[in-house]
């Protein structure tokens, strides 16, 4: 309950306080999750998989006896996410300090994911400058690049329809999104 001083109610300014506090807790423990070893590979909801217009290509690869190359792909992709995710906790929590009252109530009395929405909102832009260059390099580093060019490129030999989606765009919106 809101007030500007009634006797058992908390006023504004703590609750603001309260709100802020625990948005932060909640943004390191995320991002201390996520950047962790299958953060994102053992995590159902945020798991990072092929892209969906690729479904096709995924079950034809394994059909033809190339599983292994698919699944060295999707755990790539998911490092890359993990490795970049070291960097999203003090961006969430720079957007937390500087959120307005006038944002935390709109939190406060908001949906469910009236948090998130905000922080999605003050947050997107410098999440995907700091996350891109991350996933790219992590991308190289855990040999990504190299899968997906080769499992495209063995997919390309057997299918009339070419596939050449953009991986570390790819990447970096699904890491956003987890």
């Amino acid at each position: 309950v809101l007030s500007s001083g009634n006797s058992g109610s908390l006023p504004s300014d703590e609750i603001v306080s309260g709100l802020k506090e625990a948005l932060s807790l909640g943004a390191q423990k995320s991002g201390d999750k996520l950047s962790m070893t299958d953060g994102f590979f053992k995590d159902a909801v945020v798991k990072i998989l092929m892209p969906a217009e690729v479904s096709k290509v995924e079950s034809k690869l394994r059909m033809l006896g190339m599983g292994g190359l698919v699944d060295n792909t999707i755990l790539s992709m998911n490092r890359a996410a993990e490795d970049a995710s070291k960097s999203a906790a003090p961006i969430f929590i720079e957007a937390v300090k500087k959120m307005t009252v006038g944002d935390a109530l709109s939190i406060l009395k908001g949906t469910d994911t009236a948090a998130t929405s905000y922080l999605r909102r003050t947050t997107s832009p410098q999440l995907t400058t700091a996350f891109a260059p991350v996933i790219e390099a992590s991308l190289q580093k855990v040999d990504a690049t190299k899968y997906w060019k080769d499992l495209f490129t063995a997919y390309n030999k057997v299918s009339f329809k070419k596939v050449n989606p953009d991986l570390n765009a790819y990447v970096t919106e699904r890491a956003l999104n987890g």
